[in-house]
């Protein structure tokens, strides 16, 4: 029974391809997924996905409960864990490019129980990630509307009860209790319409997510820009504030305050899952990994940076902390200024670039977890129906339906609180995985071809390993009963579903 529980993949038996090439061992006339994106396409995508919650959402919480301006230190302690990982990620995309991430390297190397325990952390990544997200972007699209009443005189604004959360957490987080609220409708609906897109097809949903990366980068860019003449350096010190006790500033604020801006990273791992639908994987699965992970955290520190030397740190825990700033800025210059029309215009692209990067965040987490339950279901681990492909769109609908009503209702009737910390684990725990993945397939598997490799492995990979498991302990201290619930739940469901059902174990029989 153990030696079934840790059966691995055969390398050569999992779908390959070359650049322009079908996928081998599919019958002829099988549906498959469509190899339409490029290496500019998964950049794209990686953007989408890491530039959205973390600089609009997450960013005053971190600063203002965990980090202060030393928020900076953070983003960097995060980005050297999503790097070593990310090196991981890009040698076994590159060598294995099939949809599933590390479910399906864990299963190549692993076993099959790992590869669960991995394919469930991605369930919480994904599904949860996209929920907590969507509640975030329901916040801008209040403060949107908000601003349309504003500079109309018309009231735009949906009542309370439909733009909040009628559950949210209490007593440290375990305990559910009711707000009054009836449903966070705009949350719902984002996702709904996303799932939709998701539905019609890959190729439509990475052209719409490149438009919504191009707008959203173009405006923090802008940001970076007109607010670095408003810096304050005093603002800056202390840089490290002084630890107020737990976790609150110090280094061990700015150690959890690293975990909760991993949430920020997540979208480099929904790159991974694209790799079935790239036309060339073997070269643009590393590119746009790593080109994608680079490129937001230059990003993440540059806002970090302004937003803390712009605002007092601790006035930025609020849901809209990069709005939250320019108001501060505007408090300062003259009324009818020049610089206060320039910070109002500012304002307003503000809140339409987080609607859009919120949207782009959304959208790629709603791509990547079908495609997660694809794989675990061709594995016989979850039933056929989540494997099937849309015989026109060559998506996997089905899933993608399921995926996106469970999302809704969670965004509908959930807060942000402590979902993130939950998605952040399940990430770091998958992150992990893939790291030691790699040592043990250079060590079993020596003669398999790799187009990228990890420099350094004997170090790379266990330091990547140690970093993210570090990280995950930090956030695991608190909410470890909600994890461990979780966790629990999946060997449930694989004791009576996925063992029994598994292909690989069938055909050992």
């Amino acid at each position: 029974m153990i030696k079934g529980l840790f059966a691995t993949h055969a390398i050569e038996a999992m779908p390959r391809v070359d650049a322009g090439e079908p996928v081998e061992g599919s019958s002829e006339g099988e549906i498959t997924l469509k190899r339409v994106l490029t290496a500019r396409h998964l950049v794209m995508l990686g953007i989408g996905a890491v530039i959205g919650a973390g600089i609009f959402a997450i960013t005053g919480t971190a600063a203002a409960q965990f980090a202060g301006p030393a928020l900076i230190i953070s983003f960097l302690i995060a980005a050297v864990a999503c790097g070593l990982a990310g090196m991981c990620y890009a040698e076994f995309a590159a060598m294995l490019p099939v949809s599933g991430s590390a479910y399906s390297y864990s299963y190549a190397t692993l076993g099959e129980v790992v590869a669960w325990f991995v394919g469930w952390a991605l369930v919480l990544e994904y599904l949860f990630a996209a929920s907590t997200v969507a509640v975030a972007w329901s916040g801008y699209f209040g403060e949107m509307l908000r601003m349309l009443s504003s500079m109309s005189g018309l009231n735009f604004n949906l009542p309370a009860a439909l733009s909040s959360a009628p559950l949210t957490f209490a007593e440290g987080g375990h305990k559910l209790v009711f707000t009054g609220a009836l449903i966070n409708l705009p949350a719902i609906l984002i996702v709904s319409a996303i799932s939709w897109l998701c539905y019609l097809g890959i190729t439509q949903s990475a052209t719409v997510n490149a438009i919504i990366v191009a707008i959203k980068v173009i405006v923090i860019l802008l940001f970076l820009v007109v607010m670095f003449n408003y810096i304050n350096a005093d603002l800056w010190h202390p840089f490290i504030p002084a630890n107020e006790g737990g976790s609150k500033f110090g280094w061990s604020g700015i150690y959890r305050g690293a975990t909760l801006v991993f949430f920020a990273y997540i979208g480099f791992d929904a790159v991974s899952t694209a790799a079935g639908e790239a036309k060339n994987p073997q070269r643009d699965m590393p590119i746009g990994i790593l080109g994608s992970l680079l490129i937001c955290t230059v990003l993440y520190v540059a806002m970090a940076a302004v937003m803390t030397g712009t605002t007092p740190f601790r006035m930025l825990n609020t849901p809209e902390p990069v709005a939250t700033a320019i108001n501060y800025v505007l408090g300062t210059v003259a009324a009818g200024s020049a610089s206060s029309y320039l910070l109002g215009a500012l304002k307003i692209l503000v809140v339409f670039a987080a609607l859009a990067g919120l949207s782009s965040v959304v959208l790629v987490m709603l791509m990547g977890q079908p495609r997660i339950f694809y794989s675990m279901s061709r594995d016989g681990l979850l039933p056929p129906a989540l494997g099937r492909l849309h015989p026109k769109h060559r998506t996997p609908y089905i899933g993608t339906i399921i995926v996106g009503v469970i999302a809704a209702t969670l965004a509908g009737l959930f807060p942000v609180d402590v979902l993130g910390d939950l998605v952040s684990m399940g990430t770091l725990l998958a992150f992990a995985t893939v790291c030691i993945g790699v040592l043990v397939l250079r060590r079993t598997r020596p003669d398999i071809p790799r187009a990228f490799r990890v420099p350094l492995p004997w170090i790379v990979c266990p330091l990547g390993a140690l970093a993210c498991l570090f990280l995950f302990w930090q956030a695991f201290q608190v909410r470890w009963p909600l994890m461990l619930g979780w966790i629990a739940i999946g060997f449930l469901i694989y004791a009576f579903y996925g063992y029994r059902n598994s292909k690989l174990r069938q055909t050992a029989h």
